[in-house]
């Protein structure tokens, strides 16, 4: 009997657990938890990526908003572009990770994303997002 009650309780404690985090996933995340769930596969918890395949955005990142190309490039790689967050909460999320990751790095007056923003930057992909970081990160566009 007391095995039957314990297996119950641990029913009712997995059933609660579950249907408190679908509240919290309705309700948003965080961009600390956002990152965990969609970029930490990838660019690890630190954000140095993965050598050879995805790009460290430890004191990098922060170059980007630079120029309005870079800008534009941050929302349009495609781990961005096609995340399937809300834009307010994509916005929130490349923020937290510029602040996170390359504070320093960041222009001086830096605007945040807005949720407008980040939904039209985002419907234009990449072409060759290898080559438009090179550049970019050379500076060709940073003058």
């Amino acid at each position: 009997m007391s095995n039957i009650g314990t297996l119950g309780s641990r029913i009712v404690v997995a059933v609660v657990a579950l249907l408190a985090s679908a509240g919290v996933a309705a309700a948003g995340n965080s961009p600390r938890v956002n990152y965990m769930l969609h970029c930490m596969g990838c660019h690890l918890e630190d954000g140095s990526g993965k050598r050879d395949a995805v790009p460290d955005m430890r004191g990098v990142v922060g170059r980007f908003p630079h120029t309005r190309e870079g800008r534009r490039y941050l929302v349009q790689v495609p781990g961005v572009s096609q995340s399937s967050l809300p834009d307010d909460e994509l916005a929130e999320l490349v923020n937290w990770l510029l602040h996170e990751f390359s504070a320093e790095e960041l222009p001086a007056g830096f605007v945040p994303y807005g949720a407008a923003e980040i939904g039209e930057l985002r419907r234009t992909k990449l072409v060759d997002v290898t080559a438009t970081r090179t550049r970019l990160l050379e500076g060709a566009d940073t003058h």
